[in-house]
């Protein structure tokens, strides 16, 4: 008869933290903020210390450290008496990131226009390529790793390292809003056709015209977004 070590179900070691250069809090807080804009840990959901540890296989300061920094973040909120949990993204949270994000990319089109290579101008375009081939998987996790890829292009050429840092600190919520728009039917097709619009301006260096249509994509997606929360 097997004996209770061998029917034992198999430890979850998909989160472990690797033994790696990097501090320790760092590496915990990059795994737990994936898990978060994954959907690992879904919003409203309590954070339990201990079940960290042992997920991470980590010690619980370097989890107490890498939840402090995920709350300045405005992913978590600590809670009295019950801890850290998932921040929920209300409607008005929403509406915030959409305006920010609105404004700083509308100016990365705008700028990416007036500073960028030719050559950057061919990435770009390969990169929407590239997204419209992920969005034809309709496989989430492809989408967003394409979407990253445009911007991260799109931004580079800007020039700008401002820029850039205003809005990796906007990311983790933008990603998360990303997900709820990911799940309406018909918003694939009206998002590639949107990046396509900025695409086209951005071939024919108008300015203005990358901007506005930039501008209209963050907005069309803020009403898919805030019709979702």
């Amino acid at each position: 008869m097997p004996n209770s070590a061998d029917t034992a179900p198999a430890p979850d070691l998909s989160m472990r933290v690797a033994s790696v250069a990097a501090p320790v809090r760092r590496q915990v807080a990059k795994v737990l903020r994936e898990a978060i804009t994954s959907g690992r840990f879904g919003q409203g959901q309590r954070l339990v210390e201990k079940e960290l540890c042992e997920l991470l296989g980590v010690s619980r300061p370097s989890v107490r450290e890498a939840l402090r920094e995920l709350e300045s973040e405005g992913l978590i909120e600590i809670i009295p008496n019950r801890g850290p949990l998932v921040k929920r993204l209300t409607a008005a949270d929403a509406a915030s990131v959409y305006q920010v994000r609105a404004a700083l990319e509308a100016m990365a089109a705008r700028l990416f226009v007036e500073c960028a290579s030719d050559e950057q101008v061919a990435d770009l375009e390969g990169s929407v390529e590239a997204l419209a081939a992920a969005y034809a998987t309709q496989d989430v996790a492809q989408i967003l790793a394409a979407k990253q890829v445009f911007y991260d292009v799109l931004i580079t050429g800007t020039g700008n390292n401002v820029l850039r840092s205003l809005l990796r600190s906007l990311n983790d919520r933008i990603t998360m809003l990303r997900r709820v728009t990911l799940s309406s039917p018909t918003r694939a097709a009206e998002s590639i056709r949107e990046i396509r619009d900025i695409m086209a301006a951005i071939r024919r260096r108008d300015a203005d015209a990358a901007f506005a249509a930039s501008l209209h994509h963050i907005q069309e997606a803020a009403k898919v977004a805030l019709a979702g929360l």
